[in-house]
C-alpha cells in the first residue's frame, strides 16, 4: 500500500494546500471523482459567470433606445454560447489534469474516495478503482451538489440541476425554475434574457432569502416586473408530471417554519423543470462512519475554529464544511488551513468580512449583517440608504438600485446590502474597510472617490445622515447626523 505525508479528496481549493505540502516537500495525494477543478471551476461560478455575461450583453444592446440608440439583435448563437463556454471549462479542467499526471510530486488519483479508517482511503470507480493508500494527513474537501426536494412525481419526470443547465445548448421556450436562491435568479436571467418564459416558484416571501430584505423585496420586484419572468414566493413545489413534452408543476401555499397552509394552488408548465433547490453535502460518499470524524444533523463536516475535525491530523474546507458556500470563502478558508497544519502557531479562521454576491439582473452584493439579523439580535444600530440615480454616473447609466449601509452607534461599520450595476465591484471598497481598515465610516468618507464615477454611490451612502433602526421606534425622525464636513458634491 502507497503511503503519502498528505492527500486531499477533492481538487476545488483543496488543491492550493496540496500545493503548500508540495512545496514543504511532502509526498501528495489527490483524489478525485470527477472533473478536476471543482465546482466552480467546472459546474458553478466560472461557467455561469461566462454565460451570464453574454446575456449582460444582449441586455445592453436590447436598452440602446433608452439612449438614444437605433440597435438591434438579428440572430443569436445561443448554443455556440453555449457549448463555446463548455469547452474552455473543460479544457481549463483537463489543462489542470495534465498537469497533475505529468506532475512527479502529485499522485492522481480518479475515482471516488472513500475512508477505511481515520488515515486509510481506498478508489471506488474510475481509473483507479481498488487502489488503496494511507496518508498522515488528509484535507476533506469533497464540495456539494444540488438537493433535490420531495415532489411528488418528480422521480418520473427529467428535470434538470444547475450542472446540465449550464451545459443547455438548445434554448427551452419555457422554464420552469423551482428554488428561489441564488442559482435561480441568476439562471432565470440568463434564460429569460434569451427569450425563454420563466416561471421561479420559491417557498419564501421574496426571491434571495438570505440578502437584506429591503434588498430581496426590490429585487423580487425587479424579477417579477421584468417581460419574461413569473415569479411565485410563498409557494412549495407539491407534484409534478409530464405529458405530450411538456412539464406542469403544481405548487401550494407556503409560510415558512409553518408549512403548507390553506389557500389556490397555482401551475406553471413549461419545456424544462430546473431543480434549484439549495445543495447538500458530499459527506454521504465518504463512508466517514470509518471513522472520528464528525458531522451536523445537515450533513456538513463538522469542524473546530481552525478547520480541524474530530479525527486526528484530519482537517476539512469548502462547501463541505458548510460555513459559506462560496468559492472566495473556500480559498480564504484554504490559506488557513495551509497556514494551520505547516505553520507554527495555528490561528482560527477568520470569517469577519466575507461578501457575497448574485450576478443577476440587477446584481446584488452584501458583507456583514443585514437589518434583520441586527433587529433579531436587538442589536442598536443606524442606516442610511442612497440611490445609484442620484449620483451623476448613476443617472447617466439610467441606473436604478440603492446601497443600504448599517452602522452602530459608534460608527462601525455592521453591514452594507447593494442592489443596482456593478454591485459586486461596489461591494469591494466596503470590504476592505471593515476586513483590513478601522472598520468605521471614516475608512470611506476620508477616501478620496474619483467624480464623477459610480463609487460615489457608495460614498454618500456612508456620508449623509444615519437614521436610528427600528429598534428604537421613538428615536425614528431625529437620527444621528454622521455628516461631519462633508460635501454631497
Amino acid at each position: 500500500m502507497q503511503e503519502f505525508d498528505f492527500a486531499v479528496i477533492g481538487t476545488g481549493s483543496g488543491l492550493d494546500v496540496a500545493n503548500v505540502a508540495v512545496n514543504q516537500g511532502q509526498s501528495v495525494a489527490i483524489v478525485e471523482k470527477g472533473r478536476i477543478g471543482g465546482t466552480c471551476l467546472n459546474r458553478g461560478c466560472i461557467p455561469s459567470k461566462l454565460l451570464l455575461y453574454h446575456a449582460d450583453v444582449l441586455e445592453t444592446i436590447e436598452r440602446a433606445d433608452e439612449f438614444g440608440i437605433d440597435a438591434t439583435v438579428e440572430d443569436v448563437a445561443f448554443g455556440e454560447i453555449v457549448r463555446g463556454v463548455t469547452e474552455d471549462v473543460h479544457e481549463d479542467s483537463e489543462s489542470i489534469r495534465r498537469g497533475l499526471r505529468s506532475s512527479s510530486d502529485h499522485e492522481l488519483f480518479e475515482g471516488e474516495g472513500r475512508f477505511v479508517d481515520d488515515h486509510t482511503i481506498e478508489i471506488n470507480g474510475g481509473a483507479d478503482d481498488g487502489e488503496q493508500f494511507r496518508a498522515e494527513t488528509i484535507l476533506i474537501a469533497a464540495g456539494t451538489r444540488p438537493s433535490i426536494p420531495p415532489i411528488d412525481g418528480l422521480d418520473d419526470v427529467s428535470y434538470l440541476t444547475s450542472t446540465e443547465a449550464l451545459q443547455l445548448e438548445n434554448r427551452p421556450d419555457r422554464l420552469v425554475i423551482v428554488g428561489g436562491g441564488y442559482i435561480a435568479a441568476e439562471l432565470g436571467h440568463f434564460f429569460s434574457t434569451f427569450g425563454t418564459e420563466v416561471t421561479i416558484v420559491g417557498r419564501r416571501p421574496t426571491l434571495l432569502p438570505d440578502a437584506d430584505e429591503e434588498v430581496a423585496e426590490s429585487f423580487t420586484d425587479r424579477y417579477d416586473a421584468r417581460e419574461n419572468i413569473t415569479v411565485y414566493t410563498g409557494y412549495e413545489a407539491t407534484s409534478v408530471q409530464t405529458a405530450d413534452g411538456e412539464v406542469t408543476l403544481e405548487a401550494a401555499p407556503y409560510e415558512y417554519g409553518t408549512g403548507i397552509v390553506d389557500g389556490d394552488r397555482v401551475t406553471a408548465t413549461g419545456d424544462e423543470l430546473l431543480i434549484a433547490a439549495g445543495r447538500r453535502p458530499n459527506t454521504d460518499t465518504l463512508n466517514l462512519e470509518a471513522t472520528s470524524v464528525e458531522t451536523d444533523d445537515r450533513g456538513f463536516v463538522q469542524t473546530d475554529e481552525y478547520l480541524s475535525t474530530d479525527a486526528d491530523d484530519v482537517w476539512a474546507l469548502g462547501d463541505i464544511v458548510g460555513e459559506y458556500l462560496l468559492k472566495h470563502s473556500a480559498n480564504h478558508e484554504a490559506q488557513a488551513v495551509a497556514r494551520n497544519i505547516f505553520g507554527r502557531e495555528p490561528e482560527p479562521v477568520d470569517y469577519s468580512a466575507m461578501p457575497a454576491a448574485v450576478f443577476g439582473s440587477p446584481e446584488v452584493a452584501g458583507v456583514g449583517k443585514t437589518e434583520g439579523e441586527l433587529l433579531d439580535a436587538d442589536r442598536e444600530y443606524a442606516k442610511n440608504t442612497y440611490r445609484y440615480e442620484n449620483t451623476a454616473r448613476g443617472g447617466a447609466m439610467h441606473a436604478e438600485g440603492f446601497v443600504k449601509v448599517l452602522i452602530d452607534l459608534e460608527g462601525t461599520i455592521l453591514g452594507c446590502h447593494i442592489i443596482g450595476p456593478d454591485a459586486s465591484t461596489l461591494i469591494q471598497e466596503v470590504v476592505v474597510a471593515m476586513k483590513a481598515g478601522s472598520g468605521t465610516v471614516r475608512d470611506i468618507r476620508e477616501a478620496v472617490h474619483i467624480h464623477p464615477a459610480l463609487p460615489e454611490v457608495v460614498q454618500r451612502a456612508f456620508s449623509g445622515r444615519f437614521e436610528r433602526g427600528r429598534n428604537h421606534d421613538h428615536d425614528h425622525g431625529h437620527g444621528h447626523d454622521h455628516d461631519h464636513n462633508h460635501s454631497h458634491d
